[in-house]
């Protein structure tokens, strides 16, 4: 019987000598996806500095605040399209002529996941470059081409788009006609953006620059924080921290302001709800008194047969 057994193991084919590969493990898909979009702030340049070790080139000093690090529930979709664990910086194989550091997305998203279990994972999906203008993100240019691409992607394998969080206008502030054009190139691109993702009501959060690279600052922001579009919500980043060359956010500026995205985005979902359920006539009570009369029917019939 033995013997048996020790041909039985050394069969070519034997389940023990060659057992069954076992499947692959299946590919993370987040439930909750945010686009980021726009310029450098929204990238990310907290903690990049001039080295003049390196002769005075741009380095990222690699510090990872907590509200920063990394998380399970968080993914990030790379430069080729698939799902991996995110991880500061965000947009290191996006935006990649330029050093990239902490922005305001991880914070974000540890944050809303702190306070909304019910959002599931989080999927962030990068899609800034730095000193771009708004007439770079209109429909027909790489960039918004790329976006699209990318947003459509994400959405592949399930999950919602919950919103875009959107972060430009240093770059128009520059030349005066891109200031004057600035609202006109901003409620088109938001409203292409709707359209061409079949996302009417998509939330969108912009934030008011803090900064800006020419005389035009002023300008480009009364646009920002006076554009009146539904379901557009802007937060105001003026008074955040700046690093030295005052244009770009610090670290601690770029934490605050994921909490303030954050805040932003909660207030939205519960405005909406709010919204959901007042326009139910009679609200929850009428569900609770319908599902009471249906049930006190069927006990009804029951005892009477």
């Amino acid at each position: 019987m033995l013997l048996f057994f020790l041909l039985f193991l050394a069969a070519p084919n034997s389940p023990l000598v060659h057992p069954e590969p076992l499947p692959p493990s299946p590919s993370p898909r987040p439930e909750s996806i945010f686009l980021l979009a726009g310029q450098s702030n929204m990238a990310g340049r907290g903690g990049v500095v001039n080295d003049s070790s390196t002769g005075w080139i741009e380095m990222w000093d690699g510090v990872v605040p907590p509200k920063c690090s990394p998380n399970p529930s968080i993914l990030r979709l790379t430069a080729n399209l698939t799902w991996v664990k995110a991880r500061e910086p965000l947009h290191a194989d996006i935006d990649t002529n330029k050093t990239n550091g902490i922005g305001p997305s991880m914070a974000f998203a540890n944050a809303i996941l702190g306070q909304d279990r019910s959002l599931g994972s989080v999927g962030l999906v990068p899609c800034a470059i730095g000193g771009t203008r708004i007439s770079e993100w209109e429909r027909g240019t790489f960039l918004y081409d790329q976006l699209m691409r990318r947003a459509r992607a994400a959405t592949n394998a399930g999950g919602t788009i919950r919103a875009l969080l959107w972060y430009q206008g240093e770059s128009d502030t520059v030349e005066e006609s891109d200031a004057v054009q600035y609202k006109g190139r901003l409620e088109k691109f938001f409203s292409d953006v709707r359209t061409d993702l079949q996302s009417p009501e998509l939330p969108i959060f912009q934030v008011a620059i803090a900064s800006g690279q020419g005389p035009f600052t002023d300008k480009v922001r009364k646009v920002q924080l006076g554009l009146d579009l539904p379901n557009v919500r802007t937060v105001d980043a003026k008074g955040l921290p700046l690093g030295p060359d005052q244009l770009h956010l610090t670290t601690p500026a770029q934490v605050r302001l994921g909490q303030m995205l954050t805040d932003a985005f909660l207030q939205s979902m519960s405005r909406s709800a709010s919204l959901v359920s007042e326009a139910s006539p009679g609200g929850p009570k009428l569900v609770i008194h319908v599902l009471t009369f249906f049930m006190w029917k069927f006990i009804r019939a029951v005892l009477m047969n």
